[in-house]
């Protein structure tokens, strides 16, 4: 017979019994998640390779900083897999899903923005590329054909 007494200390006391750690055993050989092995995202922001960010980026208020940010930290990597742009908007992506229900509304609104802000910026940045490249063109002398 349990009381309602142990089986609530049963749940507080932070050390495992055999049968726990059996279990968490268990569960690692079929390729669950283990307890001690839930917070891989810490381990991805403090190691990666995909951008070297500025420190305290998603601290600020303002979205049109943090956008200049991660897309400036974006082009000046060389370790990235796809564009620029999609690095930037993966990152912002990684930190708002990290963050989860512990991130404030307001912030949360500000780290939408900034992916909006993001998105124009990249728009912007193809446009002039595609005139760039337009002119390149139209400046090369044609090829004309010898009779």
């Amino acid at each position: 017979m349990t009381t309602a007494k142990n089986s609530s200390s049963a749940k507080r006391n932070p050390r495992k019994t055999a049968a726990a750690k059996s279990r968490n055993k268990k569960a690692a050989a079929k390729g669950k998640k283990t307890p001690g092995k839930r917070k891989w995202s810490a381990a991805v922001t403090g190691h990666s390779d995909a951008l070297d960010l500025k420190k305290g980026v998603f601290t600020s208020d303002d979205p049109q900083k943090i956008a200049r940010s991660l897309e400036k930290s974006a082009e000046e990597s060389h370790r990235k897999k796809g564009s620029s742009r999609q690095s930037a908007a993966s990152m912002l992506n990684f930190y708002i899903n990290r963050a989860g229900k512990n991130l404030p509304a307001s912030k949360k609104k500000t780290l939408n923005k900034a992916k909006e802000e993001l998105k124009e910026i990249s728009s912007k940045k193809e446009k002039t590329d595609k005139k760039k490249s337009a002119n390149e063109k139209s400046a090369r002398p044609k090829k004309t054909k010898k009779a």
